[in-house]
């Protein structure tokens, strides 16, 4: 689904623009989680939502994530959580320990937010958890994805509202700019963090930010023309129906009519490629370009492939299912493993892994699956049993499907 946010409640008013956006936004939750960094985007988004949610009886909590970059940090983080219980929110840091870890340290870093958020929202029992990016994020990103060639999806701009790791994400300020509300902020006297990352031109971000000062652009401007792209990717999404519905979901893969789908125009088949990798392995973000033009060139020759921790299997239907070896990588949080599937009734002493080379011992044929994919299913180590609740639930255990077939459209149309 995709949300439209409101853009022309009084203009020059953060709240009333804020307020209706947390309206559409919001729907039927009742408990919502700040994302509260301590900087001026994310302290002007703690003072609105808890104006906004005075007069709408909602339960409010905040979360700072201390990565341990910087020595300051974790006095930083104290200062956000002083300032959080200034306005009577509960508040919790939460520490990343794993900064060390291979890889692209700002990507990681990104991820472990959204991973300990997710995990701390989920605990208190919250619905979904506000972001404070701004209009000004979605120019910069925009500039950023222009340079790396990105496509319709790459350069639209970024979603309102969208699901991932099992919690509904909220960004209620992506029609108000940077300026604005430190202006607001200023008028309340209330002060925020500069994290000096920030003027870094290290980071693309800030390189991105530069350029668009440099050259005297417009953010509101260029985010308006990340809209009219996500109208355009709308319109390019709604042809897409008839395949949707002769689409099925299996134990957490994805069936999708072969011939339908060799006969739909390549810019089709790659939307359909991107939405299924996402619904098969709960990725928040799409796989990158050139991994999926590859993808489709070895569908084309009928060759099985595999993406982003995804295996794409051309039989009598498309199969999409998640690939074992990286289900081996999974971890289990808040009963959630391998951001797919909900595991109940765990007990001390139990470990989750996927079924992989004890496939032959489960009857996965009676379920209608490939070897393959029931390799990715998960299994419950219990003393010297091994259950596989996808199949078979016993001993209490169960397992279920993150997302079903609402949820691959969700992710189709609505980004």
């Amino acid at each position: 689904m995709r949300t439209e946010i409101p853009d022309d409640a009084a203009p020059g008013d953060v709240r009333a623009r804020a307020f209706a956006a947390l309206d559409v936004l919001a729907g039927d939750a009742r408990g919502l989680g700040i994302a509260l960094s301590g900087g001026g985007d994310s302290v002007a988004l703690m003072h609105l939502t808890v104006e906004w949610a005075a007069a709408r009886g909602w339960a409010l909590a905040a979360a700072t994530v201390d990565h341990g970059l910087r020595p300051e940090s974790a006095a930083e983080a104290a200062a956000a959580g002083a300032a959080a219980a200034r306005l009577g929110l509960p508040h919790q840091v939460l520490r990343w320990q794993a900064a060390d870890a291979p890889g692209n340290l700002m990507a990681n870093a990104r991820q472990a937010r959204l991973d300990l958020l997710a995990e701390w929202a989920q605990r208190l029992g919250l619905d979904a958890v506000a972001l404070g990016h701004t209009r000004d994020d979605i120019a910069e990103t925009l500039l950023m994805r222009l340079a790396r060639g990105a496509g319709i999806d790459g350069l639209a701009a970024m979603a309102a509202r969208r699901t991932d790791r099992g919690m509904i994400w909220l960004r209620p300020l992506l029609g108000i700019g940077r300026v604005e509300l430190r202006d607001y902020l200023r008028g309340l006297r209330v002060s925020w963090i500069d994290d000096p990352s920030n003027d870094s031109d290290r980071f693309e971000r800030v390189r991105a930010r530069q350029a668009i000062a440099a050259l005297g652009l417009d953010p509101a401007a260029l985010a308006q023309s990340a809209a009219h792209l996500d109208s355009a990717r709308a319109a390019l999404n709604a042809a897409l129906m008839p395949l949707l519905d002769s689409a099925k979901a299996r134990h957490g893969a994805l069936l999708l009519n072969r011939a339908a789908f060799e006969a739909a125009p390549v810019e089709q088949q790659r939307r359909l490629i991107v939405a299924a990798v996402r619904f098969v392995t709960g990725a928040g973000y799409p796989p990158r370009r050139a991994g999926v033009e590859h993808a489709l060139a070895a569908l084309a020759r009928g060759a099985r492939v595999t993406l982003d921790g995804a295996v794409l299997d051309p039989g009598a239907a498309l199969l999409i299912h998640r690939e074992a070896a990286a289900a081996a990588r999974a971890g289990l949080v808040a009963g959630i493993w391998d951001n797919r599937w909900r595991i109940g009734g765990l007990q001390r002493g139990d470990s989750v892994v996927p079924l992989g080379a004890d496939a032959p011992a489960a009857d996965w044929r009676g379920a209608g699956l490939t070897h393959l994919e029931a390799q990715a299913l998960p299994a419950i180590r219990r003393g010297g049993h091994l259950i596989v609740p996808a199949l078979a639930p016993a001993q209490g255990l169960t397992a279920e499907p993150l997302r079903g077939m609402m949820d691959f459209q969700g992710i189709l149309l609505g980004h």
